[in-house]
């Protein structure tokens, strides 16, 4: 069957569901037909996100229950999860339930979330933030694959309570949908002060829900009362404020209080002279109605938030669920609770906020700190009990409030603190600062305080970190040799992360002075942490030695090894011994494998094992390194290592003349997920690929796009960036500005080789020699440093433009070609025409320039060759009938054969996750060649690709 067929007539049963399924929402049809037209986009591919705005008991969640039955009646898969004001510290929280991620799966790629959040990177240069964010990319690849499988609505109520990774990934989905059938929708409670929400817009479409307006409050309290509301009745209805929350709990109680009455002729009016004065006494009236007993059981459950297990409700009350069953059953009848899929929640989270407010702010801390005692007894969840310490601890009194916990929260602290530092440490710190502040001549003290110490730096408080870390490494108490390992590592960090390595060396050498008070493995951690200060601080010779001294101490540390390897590797790096690099590299990542905790060492050893392979010409071996590193670094969700990997493959695909796929591998992620360092670079390729194909807009965009990241880089030279920078202000004809661009190649050891040509040619062409002698004596240093075609070939460009030398211009053609610098090789055979030219060998001058424009023409760098043309154009040399028309820029003719190819598997009806599998790449360069293709065609959906594809087969 034809896949558009199959789409009409998936189209034509949705309708049928549609037509079948008719909430009642008096008042809202405007809001809900406008959410379910957007889940009609989603089930024909043309995902979307809305942000449901509005005031506490406006009808939020109810018409996203609505769109939620409907979406069931089309085949869709319904995800929910919800914000939680307890939970707000921990991370992913909404996210892990909505798909269902929990201890208990047996899911591979669950597991791997759940060890990422409870992880341990001491050996890694991830913070706890980035395994979180890797957490967060791994679940973003979970809703993908649902939607792989059928249109998806995901719904997060209560966004504004979530935390800061949920509210990213939120965002990335939000970027994401149009490529997919996904309908991402989220709840937010109007004046929710988050930073985070102020950015929704950019990616989301706000729906806000008003007031009901007259005829709606009418039909609301008509259904409420089964009959028609007579006038003093819906008078009193006019005063709820058009709230529908209101508006059920005004007729509960009016009900209770027996103040509704029927007329003789059907309408039902009442006999009360007011309603309650606001929302929140109406739903105080229901809470009276209970019993004491009943009132009990509720504040407790209200403890554990809106949402809570009856067992551990029972543990908290020390009675049994049976004993529970009546109290709660009436909580259900009375409009107070509801069932949520096995647990129970509270009606609304202003009846479950009014039970919590009626206990005193004391009682409150010590009731959460009781409950923490009773889950933590009960073996439950870290994140369960640090909910309830955090609450416990929130406020005036937490130091007392620690100190009636006694041993218990400082056992539970010692035994698994650190899982909760790792998972959640900005919670973390919050406790153990009253646990270390309340214990301190506990002999459990040294423990929590190497806890703390490390869960401040996990929550980015540098100087408390640094403060704590130096004040336990002083106690005489702490001898254990590991832990005083552990602090050193958090002082390291610290210091490191804020230049000060130079501090760190002299702690690190004191206590390796003394080594027989540490073990082995402490004192290969202690060895490694001085290597890498010595690195830090500029001393190379130090660090290799102690990275060789820490290698030989590291026994069965892989990681301790690794880290060694690495720290040799990119000292002979910085030496320029290329050659003797591989093998430390390819030494360390025997050593190091892919687990969640490990695998960032190993996207390092790769990344730079990529670098060296393209510094020693062995360019086959470098993409295909750096492919590995980006495909491994995308399944892991380390977002810090996929950035890298993406633009060091971008800048391989630049050299190497594979332009498109360069532009490519640069635009997969957004600005946000990178550092400003990658950003810089990334624009910096895809400016220089728009110049030299003539697209001074987009060019322009990347260049002004790179400048808030610039900035923050201070002094640092980003080379693409220069370049770009350069070609702009030659393209403008500024050659003086260009070349100014360029001449950080004169003092800078790095990235100096990919300037120097350009630098040498403005500098002649401006007339300034000392310049161009300058940047030449540069090249043939570094052309010394290492014997590889591609340095050689800078060399002779620089050397034969400066001697006019048509002759060492076409060597370095040829090694051009033999490193595969296709620009530079163009670039040389131009300047040896204009060469040949100068000495009046019209032949010689017309076959370079022939040769010139031809390699010009495969890169489609129609730039380079009208300037080739007009440059020879002044000898009266042409170089014949080769010029191509330009490449077009939309339509189907400026597709790149990859993105034909992609297009094509769209017609099987194959999603992005399966073409990837298919082509062997990541789905995220997939969802990118899509996102090319769409714009290119200036369609919207994967239908009209579809379409587009079958039209020209059906022609041709």
């Amino acid at each position: 069957m034809p896949p558009l067929l199959v789409v009409n007539l998936w189209f034509a049963y949705y309708y049928r569901c549609m037509s079948a399924v008719r909430p009642n929402l008096p008042g809202r049809d405007r809001e809900f037909s406008r959410l379910t037209a957007s889940l009609t986009d989603a089930v024909a591919g043309i995902g979307s996100a809305l942000v449901v705005e509005g005031e506490p008991g406006i009808g939020k969640t109810a018409l996203v229950r609505a769109l939620g039955e409907v979406a069931v009646a089309r085949g869709c898969r319904v995800l929910r999860g919800a914000g939680d004001e307890l939970g707000r510290s921990l991370p992913l929280v909404p996210l892990l339930e909505a798909l269902h991620v929990t201890d208990a799966s047996d899911d591979p790629e669950h597991e791997a979330i759940l060890e990422l959040l409870s992880g341990d990177p001491t050996h890694s240069a991830l913070s706890s933030a980035d395994l979180v964010a890797a957490a967060g990319e791994r679940l973003l690849r979970l809703v993908e694959q649902e939607c792989t499988q059928r249109p998806t609505l995901l719904v997060i109520d209560d966004l504004q309570w979530a935390d800061r990774v949920t509210m990213a990934v939120w965002s990335r989905l939000a970027r994401l949908a149009p490529q997919l059938p996904l309908l991402l929708v989220a709840t937010v409670r109007l004046g929710a002060a988050r930073d985070e929400l102020a950015v929704m817009p950019v990616a989301a479409t706000r729906v806000r829900l008003g007031p009901l307006a007259h005829t709606a409050v009418a039909t609301v309290v008509a259904t409420l009362v089964n009959g028609t509301p007579a006038p003093r009745l819906l008078a009193l209805a006019d005063d709820a404020g058009g709230n529908p929350l209101y508006l059920t709990e005004l007729v509960d109680a009016l009900r209770r209080d027996n103040a509704l009455q029927v007329m003789d002729g059907g309408a039902v009016e009442t006999t009360a002279a007011k309603a309650p004065s606001s929302l929140s006494a109406a739903i105080a009236g229901r809470l009276d109605f209970l019993g004491g007993p009943a009132r009990h059981v509720l504040r407790a459950a209200a403890l554990l938030g809106v949402r809570f297990c009856v067992v551990d409700l029972g543990v908290v009350l020390h009675q049994h669920v049976a004993e529970l069953a009546p109290v709660l059953d009436a909580a259900c009848s009375a409009g107070v609770l509801a069932d949520a899929e096995g647990d129970l929640s509270f009606r609304h989270p202003l009846v479950r906020s009014a039970l919590y407010e009626e206990i005193p702010g004391p009682v409150r801390g010590a009731w959460h700190l009781e409950v923490a005692k009773a889950l933590a007894e009960d073996g439950a969840a870290v994140d369960d009990v640090a909910r309830q310490l955090v609450a416990a601890f929130d406020g005036a009194g937490s130091l007392s409030t620690t100190a009636r916990a006694e041993g218990w929260l400082r056992d539970w602290l010692v035994e698994r603190g650190m899982l909760l530092v790792h998972k959640a440490p900005a919670a973390a710190a919050a406790i153990l600062h009253r646990a270390v502040a309340a214990a301190e001549t506990d002999s459990r003290h040294p423990a929590l305080v190497a806890q703390l110490a490390e869960a401040l730096f996990r929550a980015g408080e540098l100087r408390d970190a640094e403060r704590v870390a130096r004040e336990a490494l002083a106690d005489e108490r702490i001898t254990d040799p590991r832990r005083r390992a552990d602090l050193h590592w958090t002082l390291a960090q610290c210091r490191a992360t804020t230049g000060r390595s130079a501090e760190s060396l002299r702690d690190l050498d004191a206590a390796l002075a003394q080594p027989e008070t540490l073990d082995g493995p402490a004192l290969a951690r202690l060895r490694v942490l001085a290597a890498r200060a010595h690195w830090d601080i500029g001393d190379l010779d130090a660090a290799d030695e102690m990275a060789g001294a820490a290698l030989a101490s590291a026994g069965k540390d892989r990681g301790a090894a690794g880290w060694a390897l690495h720290v040799r590797a990119i000292v002979s790096m910085e030496h320029g011994r290329m050659r003797e690099t591989l093998p430390l590299l390819e030494r360390a990542l025997e050593l190091v494998d892919a687990s969640p905790t490990t695998v960032d060492l190993r996207l390092l050893l790769q990344i730079n094992s990529a670098v060296v392979h393209a510094e020693l010409d062995q360019t086959e071996q470098a993409v295909e390194i750096a492919e590995q590193a980006r495909d491994t670094a995308d399944r892991s969700g380390h977002l810090i290592r996929l950035a890298q990997s993406h633009s060091a493959l971008g800048q391989l695909l630049y050299g190497l003349g594979r332009w498109d796929a360069a532009a490519l591998e640069v635009s997969c992620l957004i600005d946000e997920l990178k550092h400003p360092m990658v950003s810089c670079c990334d624009h910096g390729i895809a400016a220089l690929v728009a110049l030299h194909r003539g697209d001074l807009t987009s060019a322009r965009a990347h260049l002004d796009a790179a400048e808030p990241y610039r900035a923050r880089l201070g002094d640092h030279t980003i080379a693409t960036l220069s370049l770009a920078w350069s070609l702009w202000h030659e393209r403008a004809g500024d050659l003086t500005e260009a070349a100014d661009a360029l001449r950080p190649a004169l003092v800078e050891g790095r990235n100096a080789e990919d300037l120097l040509p350009d630098l040498v040619r403005l500098g002649l062409e401006l007339g300034d020699t000392a310049t161009a002698r300058l940047a030449t004596k540069r090249a043939a240093g570094l052309a010394a440093e290492a014997n590889v075609p591609h340095r050689d070939a800078v060399l002779d460009y620089c050397a034969g433009l400066l001697a006019e030398d048509p002759q060492r211009l076409l060597r370095a053609a040829a090694l051009c070609g033999t490193a595969g610098r296709p620009l530079l090789g163009a670039r040389s055979f131009e300047a040896a025409a204009v060469a040949f030219a100068a000495h009046d060998d019209r032949d010689s001058a017309k076959a370079a320039l022939t040769r010139a424009v031809d390699q010009y023409l495969a890169l489609d760098a129609d730039w380079q060759v009208t300037r080739a043309q007009a440059r020879l154009r002044a000898y009266r040399i042409g170089s014949g009938p080769r010029v191509k028309h330009s490449k077009a820029r939309t339509g189907w003719n400026s597709l790149t054969p990859k993105e034909v190819t992609v297009a094509e598997l769209i017609v099987e009806g194959l999603s992005n996750a399966q073409i990837a599998a298919r082509l062997f790449l990541s789905p995220r360069t997939v969802a990118t060649h899509v996102s090319h293709i769409l714009g290119k065609l200036q369609v919207r959906t994967r239908t009209d690709i579809a379409r587009e594809v079958c039209r020209r087969a059906a022609s041709s």
